[in-house]
């Protein structure tokens, strides 16, 4: 127990160290966690300096500074804002989050760590940091629709985030791992939050609207403050993190619709105590332990860096996002921070790490923060060098790929098409549950299984073994054939209704692009499944047999792709002559009319219905006043900063079929372009004016986000 000096003199050192730092990072430009992690470093029992706190007194008051950073946390998601960021996003985090994991379980395992410190490895590089991003995203003033995906992103982050805390938690608080275990604990948190969240949606929101309609700004940051710490408790009470509690709280009043009246009272409660908390986690910092374990420093941030950049950028751009607007959200997400501190805290204090890992995890933390403000500059010059160095057949892919999925989007359903979709995803997700399920309780209960069956027939034990995994391997390859069944359905089902095929026996032209579509979506499919199957399947399995499993699956799906995307270039080649030939004949008839660009629709519908998938193409013609005259398309980088494709370029002599990008543009050049709506917009913009016109997106102080419309212009030549 400490007196009153004792707490005095502690939160003074704590405070005092933290003020002089904090202000040196800041007029250096860095982040001010790093100046609390210094205080932290400066004050603790690693250096030879005069100043040093009570680490027990600073734990306690860092374990505030947790509850009201996961309370404001919280107030930033909602369902509203969850429906708000849409699909794409929360399928990228998944698949992100869960091959993160994956990579710092193997990370783990192939340092001999134990397979407790592995998970918990992957869980703490698998969360990117909300705090550095907003800070870096505001130092660099940036803009663009890629700062709308990241956020939306780090939303889900944090749910998964938030999961991977209490799933821990209650793991090592337990028996470890065994089916019983694993299973009463996943009932367990189950039953907890549909109580708390069920019973808090009932009262909080009303109770915040109430306070907050007093008009009083101490009585609403009074209970609000009051309703995170009682969230805390009943979740530490029922033996899961605080974090979770606070979160929850968090989300609870932001369903009150008040969140913003909230979140500006407890912001300066709750940076006090957030800094606190990183002077606390700084104290940790042992130099001997990560200059002891430099390797795995390195070798973390290497994964970090590559793993999140590569995970994001292929996940953005096969959920319909431009591949320059994936490449500059991946390389925007590429740290770690709180959450990784967080996971690391409850690893260490549970005594299922050893000392080494926290260290090891600020230090990664550190290396991610001060690559991030190099990583988002570079993002827009290395997304148009992935666009320029790319083979054709991909560079022809990605410029169509972006309106096969918003013509899905946009498709009208069928009758019965919803219903069987819904079936299908259905029996996907049945299939996945029971094959994990299968893999872990064989894995844990194989030691019980394998000695009643050797007594019982009387056979030895390494037959016993045998025949036990034969008798799973017989349930288990009917379930995996079953959903990659349902998976080839699911594609070729959404395949069709956004690339329809034509009624009975005539020539299905469709058939090119519907053939690469088809696959894509099988590989998204098999990859949402699969990542998340043997990520959850890691610790129970050699490190290596799942892996090569969905490894092999994938790369034959990637194998029948390459072949597709080769037939597609094939179909657009034809369909850029029959564009070329038709824009001639126009012009010749009526060369007036053409020239204005009002006459010839129905003929260019009727190209788009001989060879659809190309997009609804758009013409744009070159003026001598254009910027673009006498400049290459690769010069302009118009793939690369719009997402459009050129698919021919009309002129007096010398049509162009598929330019290659090094054919210099003329006035008076008719250039057919393909792509979503918002790419050909903006490709009509960058042609005639030289501006792009993607709308952007500003971020405010607060981290909030505010879109800003930008009128594009373009004369769309088919009918919608």
């Amino acid at each position: 127990m400490y007196d009153a000096a004792d707490f005095l003199r502690n939160l003074a050192l704590v405070l005092c160290v933290a003020a002089v730092t904090s202000v040196v990072f800041q007029r250096l430009r860095q982040p001010v966690v790093f100046g609390y992690l210094l205080a932290g470093l400066i004050i603790g029992p690693h250096l030879a300096l005069p100043l040093v706190a009570d680490e027990r007194a600073v734990s306690a008051l860092a374990e505030l500074g947790v509850i009201l950073l996961m309370f404001g946390l919280g107030l930033e998601f909602s369902l509203r804002k969850l429906l708000g960021v849409g699909l794409g996003a929360g399928l990228v985090a998944l698949a992100e989050t869960g091959l993160m994991v994956w990579f710092g379980f193997l990370v783990g395992q192939l340092f001999g760590w134990t397979v407790l410190e592995s998970v918990f490895t992957g869980a703490v590089i698998a969360i990117s940091s909300t705090t550095i991003i907003v800070k870096a995203f505001a130092d660099q003033r940036v803009t663009g629709k890629s700062t709308e995906i990241v956020f939306g992103i780090l939303i889900f982050e944090d749910i998964v985030g938030i999961f991977l805390i209490a799933i821990l938690t209650a793991v090592v608080a337990g028996a470890g791992f065994s089916a019983g275990s694993v299973a009463t604990t996943a009932a367990q948190l189950t039953t907890f939050l549909v109580g708390l969240v069920g019973v808090g949606l009932l009262v909080i929101p009303r109770l915040v609207r109430y306070v907050v309609s007093l008009g009083r700004d101490e009585t609403i940051l009074v209970a609000s403050v009051g309703i995170c710490f009682a969230a805390a408790l009943l979740a530490l009470t029922f033996g899961y993190s605080v974090a979770l509690g606070a979160f929850i709280a968090g989300s609870l009043v932001a369903e009150s619709g008040e969140e913003r009246v909230v979140a500006r009272l407890i912001a300066p409660v709750r940076d006090m105590f957030a800094a606190i908390f990183f002077v606390a986690v700084g104290m940790l910092i042992d130099p001997i332990v990560i200059a002891e374990n430099w390797a795995a420093v390195v070798v973390l941030s290497t994964v970090v860096i590559v793993g999140k950049v590569s995970a994001v950028s292929v996940s953005a751009f096969l959920t319909g996002f431009p591949l320059r607007t994936s490449v500059q959200t991946g390389m925007s997400l590429a740290q770690i921070g709180e959450f990784s501190f967080i996971i690391a805290g409850v690893g260490l204090a549970s005594g299922a790490t050893r000392g080494f890992l926290y260290p090891v995890a600020i230090a990664v933390s550190a290396v991610t923060t001060l690559t991030t403000p190099w990583l988002i500059r570079a993002s827009g010059p290395v997304a148009s060098y992935v666009d320029r160095t790319l083979p054709r057949p991909l560079q022809m892919f990605i410029g169509l790929y972006g309106s096969w999925m918003e013509r899905l989007r946009s498709a009208p359903k069928e009758v019965g098409g919803g219903s069987q979709v819904r079936r299908l995803v259905r029996v996907l997700l049945l299939d996945a549950v029971l094959l994990a399920a299968l893999i872990i309780g064989a894995s844990l209960e194989s030691g019980l299984v394998t000695p009643i069956l050797m007594n019982a027939a009387g056979i030895s034990e390494r037959l016993a073994r045998t025949l036990v995994l034969v008798a799973v391997g017989a349930v288990a390859i009917p379930l995996a054939v079953g959903l990659l069944r349902s998976a080839r359905l699911l594609g070729r089902t959404l395949a069709h209704r956004a690339l329809p095929g034509t009624a009975g026996d005539a020539v299905d032209f469709a058939a090119a692009p519907r053939k690469v579509l088809i696959v894509t979506l099988q590989f998204i499919i098999v990859a949402l499944v699969g990542i998340p199957i043997a990520t959850v399947t890691l610790p129970f399995l050699p490190p290596l047999r799942g892996v090569a499993v969905l490894v092999v699956i994938l790369v034959v799906l990637a194998i029948g792709f390459w072949r597709s995307a080769s037939n597609l270039q094939g179909h657009a080649r034809a369909g850029a002559e029959l564009i070329i030939a038709t824009l001639a004949s126009q012009m010749a008839e009526e060369p007036e009319a053409s020239r204005d660009g009002d006459e010839g629709e129905e003929s260019l519908v009727a190209v788009h219905r001989v060879l659809p998938g190309l997009g609804d193409p758009v013409t744009v013609r070159l003026s001598p006043e254009s910027p673009a005259v006498h400049r290459t398309l690769a010069e302009l980088d118009l793939r690369g900063l719009t997402g459009a494709t050129v698919l021919a370029i009309r002129r007096e002599g010398e049509p162009v079929v598929i330019p290659t990008g090094r054919e210099k543009l003329r006035a008076g050049d008719v250039l057919a372009v393909a792509g979503t709506q918002e790419a050909v917009t903006a490709a009509g913009r960058l042609l005639r004016t030289g501006m792009e016109t993607a709308p952007p997106v500003s971020v405010r102080p607060d981290g909030d986000m505010a879109d800003i419309t930008a009128n594009g212009e373009s004369t769309r030549m088919a009918a919608q």
